[in-house]
């Protein structure tokens, strides 16, 4: 099946503004207009503010009845008054997409563009955890046409939307900004405290903002995305990824076995028949609850150096956990000169599902075959991953009885979740089949 970009109505004019009036009112800086001392006094953005809703809060409850559409209009539309300037190193509504016929229905993309003009990896690829650099490449060097706009809790329990904010340096603002090598329309960046300069590494803070985004967007195509150092993140500046595809990925449709519950509310289960092996963490008795089981074992699997995969699907609802080792088995010469060939670099879109390729024989080819095949070299082994699991489960609290979740016995034994399918949409739709 072949999909199409399908362009949205968009809120574009009542936000945009002449950047051009703006910089030249307020100094020219280093030139660049870029978000350090240089340029940053007198700068302005819009701030969408997302309901300060109380702890008590659930994520069910915070997206069961979304304000408005604003972040989605908002958002789309900036990101479209960019692609009309030019920013974007390639146009991404040119790439040919498709979905792979099989059981999960991957998805291909022909991006061509994408490696060639990538800003190369500057760090080391064996260490999860290394000290910020401010000497490469970080989101304070980027022009600040390239932010779409500042995302903040509302002092006021209601959404608010400031178009014209001021940047404040001591409060280290939380931005979106266009992803200049797009994969995907409305593909953004989610980057928190981006003047504190903080390294890519995730903490509960971050992670609950991340939360907060997703569950203000209430659209289960819209989801937000996040590699590790070693697990093909390419810029040390802590930041996230999002974007709308308008199809169910393969990874939402694989089947959970349900390990335990813990106290708070989270549902943690196992992924089944799926080729990378992963955690589904579901629910909680509030978004904090979620946010700190989440980011409690994200932090355990940095401080054990094991690269990692985030996934933040169903508007927050659901979160998969996915630690990997493709990077390891490249460096060790374990990966196939065939697969290493289609220089794909199996980051969280592609564990999702979602197979950005570079090479028209390797989109004109793809086989669901093909896909699970370059995924099972990213899934650690069952053993490695169960021994993974207990040090997560150590780190967040649970005891090794809890995790006893062993497959034995007939299926109508086991808490199995069946394959979900995504329905409720109430906003819109970016790609569609044809």
């Amino acid at each position: 099946m072949m999909l199409k970009i399908k362009r949205v109505p968009t809120l574009v004019s009542n936000f945009q503004k002449d950047e051009a009036d703006d910089i030249a009112a307020r100094g020219a800086g280093c030139g660049r207009n870029c978000l350090r001392n240089c340029c940053l006094p007198g700068s302005k953005l819009p701030l969408y503010a997302f309901k300060n809703l109380s702890s008590g809060k659930s994520v069910a409850d915070e997206t069961k009845e979304p304000p408005v559409d604003f972040l989605e209009s908002l958002l789309l539309g900036e990101w479209e008054d960019r692609q009309q300037k030019g920013l974007f190193r390639y146009d991404v509504t040119a790439c040919e997409t498709k979905v792979i016929p099989g059981e999960y229905g991957f998805v291909a993309q022909l991006n061509e563009g994408r490696h060639l003009k990538k800003r190369p990896t500057e760090f080391r690829v064996d260490k999860v955890l290394q000290p910020f650099d401010g000497s490469k490449f970080n989101f304070t060097k980027v022009g600040q046409e390239e932010l779409l706009f500042q995302f903040e809790a509302s002092e006021e329990d209601e959404v608010q939307l400031y178009p014209d904010a001021p940047i404040d340096p001591e409060k280290s603002p939380s931005v979106v900004a266009i992803n200049v090598s797009p994969i995907e329309y409305g593909h953004v960046l989610l980057i928190p405290k981006v003047l504190e300069c903080l390294p890519q590494r995730i903490d509960r803070d971050s992670f609950l903002l991340a939360l907060h985004m997703a569950a203000e967007a209430a659209n289960p195509y819209f989801r937000l995305g996040y590699n590790s150092l070693g697990a093909f993140a390419t810029i040390n500046h802590l930041h996230f990824q999002a974007y709308y595809l308008a199809v169910q990925f393969p990874i939402e449709k694989a089947p959970t076995q349900k390990i335990t519950v813990t106290d708070a509310g989270v549902k943690i289960s196992e992924m089944l028949n799926y080729p990378v092996r992963g955690l589904v963490f579901e629910g909680g008795n509030t978004l904090d609850d979620l946010a700190n089981v989440v980011s409690n074992s994200c932090i355990c699997l940095q401080e054990n150096n094991i690269p990692y995969n985030v996934l933040i699907s169903d508007s927050g609802r659901r979160i998969f956990l996915l630690p990997q080792c493709y990077a390891e088995k490249q460096a060790l010469g374990e990966v196939s000169p065939e697969l290493l060939d289609t220089q794909v670099n199996p980051a969280v879109w592609e564990i999702s599902g979602h197979m950005v390729l570079k090479r028209k024989e390797d989109y004109e080819g793809a086989t669901e075959a093909n896909a699970w095949r370059l995924l099972a070299e990213v899934s650690l082994s069952e053993a490695r991953f169960q021994e993974v699991t207990a040090l997560i489960f150590e780190a967040i609290g649970l005891s090794v009885e809890e995790n006893d979740h062993t497959l034995e016995g007939s299926p109508e034994d086991l808490d199995v979740t069946p394959p979900q399918e995504i329905d409720g949409l109430n906003t819109h739709s970016t790609m569609v089949p044809v």
